[in-house]
Protein backbone atom coordinates (compact mmCIF):
# COMPACT_ATOMS: atom_id res chain seq x y z
CA UNK A 1 0.00 0.00 0.00
CA UNK A 2 2.81 2.41 0.57
CA UNK A 3 3.29 2.27 -3.57
CA UNK A 4 0.07 3.52 -3.63
CA UNK A 5 1.09 6.30 -1.45
CA UNK A 6 3.66 7.09 -3.78
CA UNK A 7 1.42 6.89 -6.63
CA UNK A 8 -0.65 9.61 -5.28
CA UNK A 9 1.86 12.16 -4.74
CA UNK A 10 3.63 11.61 -7.82
CA UNK A 11 1.06 11.00 -10.72
CA UNK A 12 -0.50 14.35 -10.95
CA UNK A 13 3.08 15.90 -10.98
CA UNK A 14 3.70 13.66 -14.19
CA UNK A 15 0.14 14.78 -15.61
CA UNK A 16 1.21 18.44 -14.99
CA UNK A 17 4.51 17.93 -17.48
CA UNK A 18 3.25 15.66 -19.75
CA UNK A 19 -0.18 18.24 -20.37
CA UNK A 20 2.17 21.22 -20.55
CA UNK A 21 4.62 20.10 -23.50
CA UNK A 22 1.98 17.83 -25.39
CA UNK A 23 -0.24 18.19 -27.77
CA UNK A 24 -4.42 19.35 -25.95
CA UNK A 25 -5.39 15.70 -26.81
CA UNK A 26 -2.85 13.85 -25.08
CA UNK A 27 -2.96 16.80 -22.17
CA UNK A 28 -6.83 15.63 -22.23
CA UNK A 29 -6.40 11.92 -21.97
CA UNK A 30 -3.21 12.63 -19.12
CA UNK A 31 -5.26 14.52 -17.15
CA UNK A 32 -8.62 12.26 -17.25
CA UNK A 33 -6.17 8.97 -16.47
CA UNK A 34 -4.58 11.04 -13.59
CA UNK A 35 -7.57 11.82 -11.79
CA UNK A 36 -9.29 8.19 -12.39
CA UNK A 37 -6.43 6.32 -11.40
CA UNK A 38 -5.92 8.87 -8.46
CA UNK A 39 -9.30 8.25 -7.13
CA UNK A 40 -8.81 4.89 -7.45
CA UNK A 41 -5.64 4.60 -5.73
CA UNK A 42 -7.34 7.03 -2.79
CA UNK A 43 -10.55 4.42 -2.44
CA UNK A 44 -7.59 1.48 -2.88
CA UNK A 45 -5.96 2.92 0.88
CA UNK A 46 -9.25 3.40 2.91
CA UNK A 47 -8.72 0.24 4.48
CA UNK A 48 -5.09 1.13 5.45
CA UNK A 49 -5.84 4.69 6.24
CA UNK A 50 -9.15 3.10 8.46
CA UNK A 51 -7.02 0.03 10.29
CA UNK A 52 -3.17 1.90 11.46
CA UNK A 53 -2.36 3.92 8.37
CA UNK A 54 0.50 3.89 6.29
CA UNK A 55 4.11 6.35 6.22
CA UNK A 56 6.41 6.63 3.74
CA UNK A 57 9.51 9.17 4.42
CA UNK A 58 7.76 12.31 5.02
CA UNK A 59 4.36 11.05 3.78
CA UNK A 60 2.16 9.94 5.84
CA UNK A 61 -1.90 8.87 5.51
CA UNK A 62 -4.17 8.70 8.77
CA UNK A 63 -7.72 8.42 8.59
CA UNK A 64 -8.09 11.83 8.99
CA UNK A 65 -5.84 12.20 5.76
CA UNK A 66 -7.37 9.52 4.23
CA UNK A 67 -10.64 11.36 4.62
CA UNK A 68 -9.75 14.50 2.47
CA UNK A 69 -7.77 12.67 -0.10
CA UNK A 70 -10.33 10.71 -0.78
CA UNK A 71 -12.76 14.06 -1.36
CA UNK A 72 -9.53 15.71 -3.27
CA UNK A 73 -9.28 12.53 -5.54
CA UNK A 74 -12.86 11.78 -6.04
CA UNK A 75 -13.10 16.00 -7.37
CA UNK A 76 -10.21 15.65 -9.62
CA UNK A 77 -11.60 12.78 -10.88
CA UNK A 78 -15.10 14.15 -11.66
CA UNK A 79 -14.08 17.52 -12.90
CA UNK A 80 -11.30 16.23 -15.28
CA UNK A 81 -13.63 14.12 -17.29
CA UNK A 82 -15.99 17.18 -17.09
CA UNK A 83 -13.39 19.15 -18.52
CA UNK A 84 -13.14 17.41 -21.58
CA UNK A 85 -16.74 18.68 -23.03
CA UNK A 86 -16.18 21.72 -21.39
CA UNK A 87 -12.86 22.88 -23.08
CA UNK A 88 -14.39 21.15 -26.60
CA UNK A 89 -16.94 24.25 -27.26
CA UNK A 90 -13.85 26.39 -27.54
CA UNK A 91 -11.82 24.11 -30.29
CA UNK A 92 -10.88 25.93 -33.21
CA UNK A 93 -10.42 29.52 -31.30
CA UNK A 94 -7.15 31.03 -31.67
CA UNK A 95 -4.95 30.37 -28.79
CA UNK A 96 -6.85 27.43 -28.34
CA UNK A 97 -3.74 24.99 -27.85
CA UNK A 98 -1.91 27.08 -25.78
CA UNK A 99 -5.02 27.51 -23.20
CA UNK A 100 -5.23 24.33 -23.54
CA UNK A 101 -2.10 22.98 -22.36
CA UNK A 102 -2.06 25.81 -19.50
CA UNK A 103 -5.59 24.76 -18.23
CA UNK A 104 -5.22 21.06 -18.16
CA UNK A 105 -1.21 21.40 -16.69
CA UNK A 106 -2.52 23.95 -14.06
CA UNK A 107 -5.56 21.30 -12.84
CA UNK A 108 -3.60 18.78 -12.71
CA UNK A 109 -0.65 20.71 -10.73
CA UNK A 110 -3.70 21.77 -8.50
CA UNK A 111 -4.86 18.66 -7.38
CA UNK A 112 -1.83 17.46 -6.75
CA UNK A 113 -0.74 20.06 -4.28
CA UNK A 114 -3.81 19.49 -2.69
CA UNK A 115 -3.35 15.83 -2.11
CA UNK A 116 0.11 16.64 -1.09
CA UNK A 117 -0.95 19.17 1.81
CA UNK A 118 -2.96 16.55 3.36
CA UNK A 119 -0.24 13.59 3.05
CA UNK A 120 2.44 15.59 4.75
CA UNK A 121 3.64 14.78 8.28
CA UNK A 122 4.76 17.88 9.28
CA UNK A 123 3.23 21.38 10.30
CA UNK A 124 5.84 23.24 8.35
CA UNK A 125 5.13 20.75 4.59
CA UNK A 126 1.29 21.63 5.37
CA UNK A 127 1.62 24.88 5.65
CA UNK A 128 4.47 24.87 2.05
CA UNK A 129 1.70 22.45 0.48
CA UNK A 130 -1.67 25.22 1.03
CA UNK A 131 0.50 27.81 -0.20
CA UNK A 132 1.26 26.13 -3.33
CA UNK A 133 -2.55 25.66 -3.56
CA UNK A 134 -2.94 29.31 -3.62
CA UNK A 135 -0.41 29.79 -6.17
CA UNK A 136 -2.06 27.61 -8.63
CA UNK A 137 -5.46 28.07 -8.20
CA UNK A 138 -4.99 31.96 -8.33
CA UNK A 139 -3.75 31.37 -11.99
CA UNK A 140 -6.44 29.17 -12.75
CA UNK A 141 -9.31 31.72 -11.67
CA UNK A 142 -7.04 34.65 -14.25
CA UNK A 143 -6.98 31.83 -16.86
CA UNK A 144 -9.19 33.31 -18.97
CA UNK A 145 -7.65 36.70 -18.79
CA UNK A 146 -11.09 38.70 -18.63
CA UNK A 147 -10.87 41.58 -16.07
CA UNK A 148 -13.45 40.63 -13.75
CA UNK A 149 -11.14 36.76 -13.59
CA UNK A 150 -7.97 38.59 -13.24
CA UNK A 151 -9.82 41.10 -10.69
CA UNK A 152 -10.48 38.18 -8.42
CA UNK A 153 -7.49 36.72 -8.75
CA UNK A 154 -5.65 39.55 -7.46
CA UNK A 155 -8.24 39.88 -4.95
CA UNK A 156 -7.73 36.13 -3.94
CA UNK A 157 -4.27 36.69 -4.32
CA UNK A 158 -3.99 39.67 -2.08
CA UNK A 159 -6.08 38.27 1.09
CA UNK A 160 -4.68 34.74 1.16
CA UNK A 161 -1.56 35.76 1.12
CA UNK A 162 -2.00 37.67 4.16
CA UNK A 163 -4.16 34.59 5.97
CA UNK A 164 -0.94 32.41 5.11
CA UNK A 165 1.20 34.95 6.52
CA UNK A 166 -1.09 34.66 9.80
CA UNK A 167 -0.98 30.75 9.51
CA UNK A 168 3.11 30.90 9.26
CA UNK A 169 2.93 32.88 12.12
CA UNK A 170 0.99 30.36 13.55
CA UNK A 171 3.33 27.66 12.37
CA UNK A 172 6.35 29.46 13.90
CA UNK A 173 4.41 29.87 17.70
CA UNK A 174 3.70 26.37 17.71
CA UNK A 175 7.26 25.52 16.64
CA UNK A 176 8.82 27.32 19.59
CA UNK A 177 6.06 25.52 21.41
CA UNK A 178 7.29 22.15 20.40
CA UNK A 179 10.99 23.81 20.92
CA UNK A 180 10.19 23.47 24.57
CA UNK A 181 9.76 19.90 24.64
CA UNK A 182 11.86 18.62 21.97
CA UNK A 183 15.08 21.26 21.66
CA UNK A 184 15.71 23.94 19.51
CA UNK A 185 16.11 21.33 16.32
CA UNK A 186 12.75 19.21 15.27
CA UNK A 187 10.96 18.53 12.33
CA UNK A 188 7.32 19.77 13.71
CA UNK A 189 5.59 16.47 12.67
CA UNK A 190 2.38 16.29 13.70
CA UNK A 191 3.29 12.52 15.09
CA UNK A 192 5.73 13.93 17.58
CA UNK A 193 3.46 17.52 18.32
CA UNK A 194 0.41 14.68 19.23
CA UNK A 195 2.60 12.63 21.36
CA UNK A 196 4.29 15.34 23.21
CA UNK A 197 0.53 16.10 24.13
CA UNK A 198 0.00 18.15 27.93
CA UNK A 199 3.93 18.84 27.83
CA UNK A 200 3.32 21.94 25.32
CA UNK A 201 3.06 24.69 27.33
CA UNK A 202 -0.50 25.97 27.13
CA UNK A 203 -0.28 30.10 26.03
CA UNK A 204 2.03 29.21 22.92
CA UNK A 205 -0.39 26.49 21.92
CA UNK A 206 -3.50 28.46 22.17
CA UNK A 207 -2.37 31.40 20.24
CA UNK A 208 -0.52 28.95 17.14
CA UNK A 209 -4.38 27.45 16.81
CA UNK A 210 -6.13 30.43 16.60
CA UNK A 211 -3.39 31.98 14.69
CA UNK A 212 -4.07 28.95 12.50
CA UNK A 213 -7.88 29.18 12.44
CA UNK A 214 -7.45 32.89 11.26
CA UNK A 215 -4.99 32.32 8.63
CA UNK A 216 -5.89 29.07 7.30
CA UNK A 217 -9.80 30.11 7.81
CA UNK A 218 -9.05 32.50 5.36
CA UNK A 219 -8.34 30.08 2.35
CA UNK A 220 -11.67 27.83 3.72
CA UNK A 221 -14.08 30.69 3.58
CA UNK A 222 -14.58 31.06 7.41
CA UNK A 223 -16.05 34.55 8.23
CA UNK A 224 -14.80 37.41 8.15
CA UNK A 225 -11.54 36.16 6.13
CA UNK A 226 -14.03 34.95 3.05
CA UNK A 227 -14.70 38.03 0.84
CA UNK A 228 -12.16 36.48 -1.42
CA UNK A 229 -14.34 33.76 -2.09
CA UNK A 230 -17.31 34.75 -3.92
CA UNK A 231 -15.42 36.72 -6.67
CA UNK A 232 -12.98 33.54 -7.81
CA UNK A 233 -15.50 30.64 -7.50
CA UNK A 234 -17.85 32.89 -9.80
CA UNK A 235 -15.18 33.94 -12.23
CA UNK A 236 -13.01 30.94 -12.54
CA UNK A 237 -13.60 28.26 -15.34
CA UNK A 238 -16.05 25.91 -14.21
CA UNK A 239 -14.03 23.10 -13.78
CA UNK A 240 -11.74 25.14 -11.33
CA UNK A 241 -14.76 26.52 -9.59
CA UNK A 242 -15.97 22.95 -8.76
CA UNK A 243 -12.68 22.26 -7.45
CA UNK A 244 -12.20 25.21 -5.20
CA UNK A 245 -15.44 24.31 -3.40
CA UNK A 246 -15.42 21.17 -3.71
CA UNK A 247 -11.98 20.27 -2.34
CA UNK A 248 -9.81 23.33 -1.65
CA UNK A 249 -11.71 24.96 1.06
CA UNK A 250 -11.86 21.45 2.95
CA UNK A 251 -7.97 20.94 2.44
CA UNK A 252 -7.78 24.74 4.16
CA UNK A 253 -9.85 23.46 6.94
CA UNK A 254 -7.43 19.96 7.23
CA UNK A 255 -5.04 22.01 8.25
CA UNK A 256 -7.17 24.09 10.49
CA UNK A 257 -8.22 20.15 12.47
CA UNK A 258 -4.49 19.55 12.48
CA UNK A 259 -3.68 22.46 14.86
CA UNK A 260 -7.08 21.23 16.32
CA UNK A 261 -5.56 18.26 16.98
CA UNK A 262 -2.45 19.56 18.78
CA UNK A 263 -4.37 22.26 20.92
CA UNK A 264 -6.70 19.66 22.44
CA UNK A 265 -3.91 17.32 23.32
CA UNK A 266 -2.00 20.40 25.15
CA UNK A 267 -4.97 22.21 26.71
CA UNK A 268 -8.48 20.14 26.73
CA UNK A 269 -10.83 20.11 24.06
CA UNK A 270 -13.13 23.69 25.65
CA UNK A 271 -10.91 26.21 23.88
CA UNK A 272 -10.49 25.36 20.73
CA UNK A 273 -14.21 23.84 20.71
CA UNK A 274 -15.13 27.12 21.40
CA UNK A 275 -13.12 28.81 18.98
CA UNK A 276 -14.37 26.71 16.19
CA UNK A 277 -17.58 27.24 17.35
CA UNK A 278 -18.05 31.10 17.24
CA UNK A 279 -16.57 31.16 13.70
CA UNK A 280 -18.90 28.36 12.45
CA UNK A 281 -21.72 29.90 13.86
CA UNK A 282 -20.55 33.50 12.28
CA UNK A 283 -19.85 32.03 9.15
CA UNK A 284 -23.55 29.57 8.89
CA UNK A 285 -25.35 33.61 9.87
CA UNK A 286 -23.38 35.35 6.93
CA UNK A 287 -23.82 32.63 4.31
CA UNK A 288 -27.24 32.06 4.99
CA UNK A 289 -28.26 35.62 4.82
CA UNK A 290 -26.49 36.08 1.60
CA UNK A 291 -27.76 32.90 -0.11
CA UNK A 292 -31.13 34.71 0.22
CA UNK A 293 -30.54 37.10 -1.86
CA UNK A 294 -28.38 36.27 -4.29
CA UNK A 295 -28.24 37.23 -8.33
CA UNK A 296 -25.57 34.69 -9.98
CA UNK A 297 -25.66 31.81 -9.77
CA UNK A 298 -21.79 30.81 -9.22
CA UNK A 299 -21.86 33.82 -6.61
CA UNK A 300 -25.06 31.71 -4.91
CA UNK A 301 -22.86 28.32 -4.58
CA UNK A 302 -19.81 30.28 -3.57
CA UNK A 303 -21.91 31.63 -0.43
CA UNK A 304 -22.67 27.90 -0.10
CA UNK A 305 -19.64 26.92 0.40
CA UNK A 306 -19.18 29.21 3.06
CA UNK A 307 -22.31 27.78 5.22
CA UNK A 308 -20.67 24.38 4.51
CA UNK A 309 -17.28 25.36 5.93
CA UNK A 310 -19.42 26.80 8.92
CA UNK A 311 -21.09 23.48 9.33
CA UNK A 312 -17.89 21.66 9.69
CA UNK A 313 -16.63 24.26 12.43
CA UNK A 314 -19.54 23.83 14.10
CA UNK A 315 -19.52 19.83 13.85
CA UNK A 316 -15.92 19.70 15.33
CA UNK A 317 -17.11 22.47 18.47
CA UNK A 318 -19.71 20.06 19.18
CA UNK A 319 -16.96 17.83 20.09
CA UNK A 320 -19.61 14.52 20.21
CA UNK A 321 -18.51 11.02 18.41
CA UNK A 322 -21.63 11.57 16.61
CA UNK A 323 -20.41 14.77 15.64
CA UNK A 324 -17.19 14.55 14.68
CA UNK A 325 -17.94 11.05 12.33
CA UNK A 326 -20.77 13.32 10.90
CA UNK A 327 -18.33 16.09 10.20
CA UNK A 328 -16.35 13.78 8.36
CA UNK A 329 -18.80 12.79 6.26
CA UNK A 330 -19.61 15.75 5.65
CA UNK A 331 -16.68 16.62 3.76
CA UNK A 332 -16.86 13.84 1.30
CA UNK A 333 -20.98 14.89 0.56
CA UNK A 334 -20.11 18.28 0.16
CA UNK A 335 -17.45 17.43 -2.37
CA UNK A 336 -19.42 15.53 -4.25
CA UNK A 337 -22.75 17.20 -4.19
CA UNK A 338 -20.63 21.01 -4.61
CA UNK A 339 -19.03 19.62 -7.56
CA UNK A 340 -21.95 18.54 -9.21
CA UNK A 341 -23.77 21.76 -8.27
CA UNK A 342 -21.07 24.02 -10.16
CA UNK A 343 -20.84 21.63 -13.08
CA UNK A 344 -24.34 22.04 -13.56
CA UNK A 345 -24.45 25.77 -13.27
CA UNK A 346 -21.60 25.34 -15.73
CA UNK A 347 -23.84 23.82 -18.24
CA UNK A 348 -26.64 26.89 -17.91
CA UNK A 349 -24.59 29.51 -17.82
CA UNK A 350 -22.81 28.28 -21.50
CA UNK A 351 -26.25 27.83 -22.68
CA UNK A 352 -27.83 31.03 -21.63
CA UNK A 353 -25.08 33.30 -22.03
CA UNK A 354 -25.13 34.43 -18.51
CA UNK A 355 -24.84 33.51 -14.63
CA UNK A 356 -27.82 36.01 -13.89
CA UNK A 357 -30.20 33.64 -11.95
CA UNK A 358 -33.16 36.23 -13.41
CA UNK A 359 -32.35 35.92 -16.98
CA UNK A 360 -31.94 32.03 -16.53
CA UNK A 361 -35.64 30.40 -16.97
CA UNK A 362 -37.44 27.54 -18.40
CA UNK A 363 -34.36 25.16 -18.45
CA UNK A 364 -35.83 22.18 -17.79
CA UNK A 365 -37.35 22.80 -21.36
CA UNK A 366 -34.35 23.78 -23.15
CA UNK A 367 -32.25 20.89 -21.54
CA UNK A 368 -34.30 18.18 -20.74
CA UNK A 369 -31.16 16.12 -19.12
CA UNK A 370 -28.77 18.74 -17.65
CA UNK A 371 -31.20 20.90 -16.10
CA UNK A 372 -33.24 17.77 -13.78
CA UNK A 373 -30.06 16.93 -12.96
CA UNK A 374 -28.48 20.47 -11.49
CA UNK A 375 -31.89 20.64 -9.23
CA UNK A 376 -31.42 17.09 -7.82
CA UNK A 377 -27.89 17.78 -7.13
CA UNK A 378 -28.64 21.62 -5.65
CA UNK A 379 -31.74 19.55 -3.52
CA UNK A 380 -28.84 17.03 -2.16
CA UNK A 381 -26.51 20.31 -1.44
CA UNK A 382 -29.47 21.61 0.63
CA UNK A 383 -29.51 17.92 2.43
CA UNK A 384 -32.13 16.27 1.25
CA UNK A 385 -32.88 12.73 1.72
CA UNK A 386 -31.55 10.33 0.75
CA UNK A 387 -28.62 11.74 -0.56
CA UNK A 388 -25.40 12.40 1.55
CA UNK A 389 -25.29 15.88 3.01
CA UNK A 390 -28.62 14.54 4.52
CA UNK A 391 -26.99 12.12 6.79
CA UNK A 392 -24.00 14.01 7.44
CA UNK A 393 -26.39 16.74 8.34
CA UNK A 394 -28.60 14.30 10.50
CA UNK A 395 -25.49 12.93 11.94
CA UNK A 396 -24.18 16.09 13.49
CA UNK A 397 -27.41 17.71 14.94
CA UNK A 398 -27.92 14.67 16.57
CA UNK A 399 -24.49 14.88 17.82
CA UNK A 400 -24.66 18.06 19.11
CA UNK A 401 -28.17 17.63 20.84
CA UNK A 402 -26.81 14.83 22.55
CA UNK A 403 -23.83 17.21 24.04
CA UNK A 404 -23.71 19.75 26.15
CA UNK A 405 -23.71 22.57 23.37
CA UNK A 406 -27.62 21.52 22.42
CA UNK A 407 -28.67 25.46 21.87
CA UNK A 408 -25.71 25.99 19.30
CA UNK A 409 -27.33 22.32 17.58
CA UNK A 410 -30.77 24.47 17.06
CA UNK A 411 -29.28 27.19 16.24
CA UNK A 412 -27.24 25.02 13.51
CA UNK A 413 -30.76 23.38 12.21
CA UNK A 414 -32.49 27.30 11.85
CA UNK A 415 -29.38 28.60 9.70
CA UNK A 416 -29.33 25.35 7.62
CA UNK A 417 -33.04 26.13 6.71
CA UNK A 418 -32.46 29.27 5.92
CA UNK A 419 -30.30 28.46 3.72
CA UNK A 420 -31.78 25.58 2.27
CA UNK A 421 -34.52 27.78 1.22
CA UNK A 422 -32.17 30.02 -0.50
CA UNK A 423 -30.90 27.71 -2.60
CA UNK A 424 -34.13 25.69 -3.18
CA UNK A 425 -35.90 28.54 -4.14
CA UNK A 426 -33.32 30.27 -6.77
CA UNK A 427 -32.80 26.51 -8.79
CA UNK A 428 -36.48 26.18 -8.79
CA UNK A 429 -36.83 29.11 -10.22
CA UNK A 430 -33.99 28.44 -13.44
CA UNK A 431 -35.36 25.27 -13.69
CA UNK A 432 -38.94 25.21 -13.76
CA UNK A 433 -40.48 28.53 -14.05
CA UNK A 434 -41.14 29.09 -18.23
CA UNK A 435 -38.71 31.51 -19.82
CA UNK A 436 -41.82 32.59 -22.17
CA UNK A 437 -39.67 32.66 -25.30
CA UNK A 438 -40.25 29.84 -28.14
CA UNK A 439 -38.29 26.71 -28.03
CA UNK A 440 -36.15 27.19 -30.96
CA UNK A 441 -33.56 25.16 -32.33
CA UNK A 442 -31.27 27.78 -34.62
CA UNK A 443 -29.41 30.67 -33.09
CA UNK A 444 -31.04 33.95 -33.29
CA UNK A 445 -30.89 37.58 -31.83
CA UNK A 446 -32.58 36.43 -28.58
CA UNK A 447 -32.57 32.73 -29.03
CA UNK A 448 -31.68 30.18 -27.16
CA UNK A 449 -31.04 27.01 -28.63
CA UNK A 450 -31.84 23.68 -27.75
CA UNK A 451 -29.31 21.35 -27.17
CA UNK A 452 -28.10 19.42 -24.40
CA UNK A 453 -24.05 19.32 -23.69
CA UNK A 454 -21.44 16.82 -24.71
CA UNK A 455 -21.95 13.67 -22.51
CA UNK A 456 -18.15 14.55 -20.78
CA UNK A 457 -20.24 17.05 -19.01
CA UNK A 458 -23.16 14.99 -17.94
CA UNK A 459 -21.63 11.95 -17.16
CA UNK A 460 -19.97 13.28 -13.78
CA UNK A 461 -22.56 14.76 -12.64
CA UNK A 462 -24.39 11.47 -12.70
CA UNK A 463 -21.63 9.56 -11.09
CA UNK A 464 -21.70 12.08 -7.99
CA UNK A 465 -25.50 11.67 -7.77
CA UNK A 466 -24.69 7.80 -7.27
CA UNK A 467 -21.71 8.49 -5.16
CA UNK A 468 -24.30 11.06 -2.95
CA UNK A 469 -26.91 8.42 -2.66
CA UNK A 470 -24.32 5.66 -1.79
CA UNK A 471 -23.09 7.80 0.99
CA UNK A 472 -26.74 8.74 2.02
CA UNK A 473 -28.06 5.48 2.16
CA UNK A 474 -25.43 2.56 3.12
CA UNK A 475 -21.75 3.76 3.44
CA UNK A 476 -19.50 0.88 2.91
CA UNK A 477 -18.17 -0.92 5.65
CA UNK A 478 -14.59 0.66 5.41
CA UNK A 479 -15.53 3.96 5.34
CA UNK A 480 -17.29 4.09 7.79
CA UNK A 481 -14.30 2.24 9.92
CA UNK A 482 -12.32 5.33 8.32
CA UNK A 483 -15.26 7.92 9.67
CA UNK A 484 -15.15 6.46 12.55
CA UNK A 485 -11.14 6.35 13.51
CA UNK A 486 -10.66 10.09 12.18
CA UNK A 487 -13.52 10.96 14.66
CA UNK A 488 -11.47 9.31 17.28
CA UNK A 489 -8.05 10.73 15.80
CA UNK A 490 -10.19 14.28 16.59
CA UNK A 491 -10.94 13.39 19.86
CA UNK A 492 -14.86 12.86 19.06
CA UNK A 493 -14.51 9.12 20.36
CA UNK A 494 -14.73 6.37 17.68
CA UNK A 495 -13.60 2.62 17.57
Amino acid sequence: MGDLLIVLAVLPFAAVVLSAVAPPAVGRACTVASGVVSLGCAIALVPSAAHGGLKVGFLRLDALAGVFVLAAAFVYAVTSVYAVGYLREDEGEEGFTRYARRFHAGLNLFAWSMMCACLVDGLALLWIGVEITTVVSALLVAIDATEDASEAAWKYVLLASVGLGIALLGTIVMYYAGSTVFGGAYDLSITKLLQAGGRLPHTPVRLAFVLAVVGFGTKAGLVPMHTWLPDAHAEAPTPVSAMLSGSLLAVSFYAVLRYFQVARAAVGPVFPQRVLLAFGVASLLLAALYVLDQHDVKRLLAYSSVEHMGILAVAVGFGAPLASAGALLHVLAHAAAKSNAFMGAGVLARTYRTKEISRIRGAMERLPVSAPLFLVAVFALAALPPFGVFRSEFQIVAGGLGSTRGGWAAVLVALVTLAFLGLATAATRMVVVPSGRPRLRSLGAAAIPVREPSWWMITPVLVGLAALVLLGVHPPADLTALLGRGAAELGGGGR
